[in-house]
């Protein structure tokens, strides 16, 4: 045992290091451009075998959360995105075990929850991600946007968190927000998207005389619209997320889990917990940065050098490997930056 504690460390001290996020742009098509967090403890190639036997330890496929931002970060600007929200609580330090995914949407636009799966999708098809624990979040049109995703796709929304949002839906496609566990919250005194829109969610999940035994739903009197943007930095958020699954019998909501209004009501009980120097991401946009010392392509393919495409892999995350970029590599390979990346094939970047 005392043998295999360096080779443990070997392992896992790169997956630490390998904590990014990367700016993920016309990637999907009919999607939306997204920053996506791949946590430290995933590693694709993460294989331990133990000295005395031929059994594997091999990384367990991780939960995804679904981020969706309100009005004030839609635009063609991704860095937008990183202002609030799951995003910003994991660069100010929150630890969060799952992949993130935090798409961004034009002005002017509203969420469409087909655009949105194909992101899910996409990143689902790269990554060894647990299907039956996929959780969306999100607040003012990000809270319509939740709303609208998680009641179009119940079967694969494992729990849903809408803040001061409502609807776009018709009552009948509400009715399937029962399936889902949800939690929803709003203020009294939001005069942005005024309580009335959450309540009307309720009322047509409410239709006849149907019971609603996974639904939480909070009003706070008083409570304004903005307040609830310090709900993405509170541990037990995502503690409750994470306590719900779409293979679990009849999909119970959790009830355990409770946040006092007290908790996100002032910003610095909000931010308890969280280093006061952040935390230790990495943000990773190719498209944007200028790399060094980019290589010309040789004439002769013995002075070629190629990357073979493994799971997980994105051509922004082998340009940010060998020093290129996502334009160059798409040159050298006769490409477009939406084709689908074969694992096994090899990628020439230089």
């Amino acid at each position: 045992m005392k043998r295999l504690i360096p080779l443990l460390i070997l392992v896992i001290l790169p997956s630490i290091a390998s904590a990014q996020v990367y700016a993920m742009r016309d990637s999907v098509k009919n999607g939306y451009d997204f920053w996506l967090y791949v946590p430290s403890e995933y590693n694709d190639n993460r294989v331990i075998r133990q000295e005395a036997s031929d059994s594997i330890e091999v990384a367990k496929p991780l939960p995804v959360i679904l981020f969706l931002h309100g009005r004030s970060l839609s635009g063609s600007n991704l860095n937008k995105v990183r202002e609030y929200g799951v995003i910003d609580a994991l660069w100010r330090g929150r630890t969060i075990d799952a992949i993130v995914i935090a798409p961004q949407v034009n002005h002017s636009q509203s969420w469409r929850p087909e655009r949105v799966m194909n992101i899910v999708d996409w990143v689902s098809s790269r990554y060894d991600v647990d299907s039956t624990r996929l959780y969306v979040m999100g607040m003012s049109l990000g809270g319509f946007g939740t709303i609208d995703f998680a009641a179009t796709y119940p079967d694969r929304v494992a729990a849903a968190v809408a803040m001061c949002g409502g609807s776009t839906l018709n009552t009948t496609t509400l009715q399937q927000l029962n399936e889902v566990p949800l939690w929803i919250m709003h203020g009294t005194a939001d005069t942005a998207v005024g309580v009335s829109e959450s309540r009307k969610v309720r009322n047509a999940m409410f239709q006849g005389d149907t019971i609603l035994p996974r639904l939480r739903y909070d009003e706070q009197a008083g409570a304004n619209h903005s307040v609830y943007a310090r709900v993405f930095y509170i541990e037990e958020i995502y503690e409750w997320l994470m306590k719900h699954s779409t293979a679990d019998e009849n999909r119970p909501v959790d009830l355990s889990v409770e946040i006092p209004y007290s908790r996100y009501s002032s910003s610095k009980r909000a931010y308890e917990g969280l280093p006061l120097n952040g935390g230790k991401v990495k943000f990773i946009d190719p498209s944007t940065t200028s790399f060094p010392n980019v290589s010309t392509p040789s004439t002769t393919d013995a002075n070629y050098q190629y990357h073979t495409i493994v799971s997980g892999d994105t051509l922004g995350h082998i340009a940010a490997k060998y020093g290129t970029t996502v334009k160059r590599l798409c040159e050298l390979n006769n490409m477009k930056k939406t084709d689908i990346l074969k694992i096994g094939k090899k990628l020439r970047v230089k």
